[in-house]
């Protein structure tokens, strides 16, 4: 890898090249960006939520949701494509979860903690 010449230095140049090495792992830039383009939706924000919280069927999630089940498979197939939800088939009903990743649970702890940070009266 060539070394970038920065047109002004500010302090440790060592590290940018580190920096920049990283950077130009644009695949890896693509792959978050593709996760949080799962959550650029409120209602996909608070069925994830829901759904790292407890297993439910769809039907029980429209419920919850106030929202039509097909509303709610809808907002479901790009989490589950996502891998940021599973799901599992028991006789004619499909119920819900987040899947159990590490990715999931910081996506999760990053929703309330900006909920705690931002709402009022939390």
């Amino acid at each position: 890898m060539d070394e970038i010449r920065l047109p002004h230095q500010h302090g440790d140049g060592n590290s940018t090249a580190l920096l920049q090495e990283e950077l130009d792992r644009i695949d890896y830039f693509q792959t978050v960006a593709e996760v949080f383009k799962q959550l650029d939706d409120t209602t996909r924000i608070r069925i994830f939520w829901l759904l790292c919280h407890c297993e439910e069927c769809v039907l029980n999630i429209s419920t919850m949701m106030k929202m039509s089940s097909p509303a709610v498979s809808h907002h479901l197939r790009p989490l589950k494509n996502s891998g940021l939800v599973v799901s599992r088939r028991e006789g004619k009903e499909v119920y819900y979860r987040a899947a159990d990743t590490e990715q999931c649970r910081l996506l999760h702890q990053m929703i309330e903690r900006v909920m705690e940070i931002t709402c009022p009266e939390r």
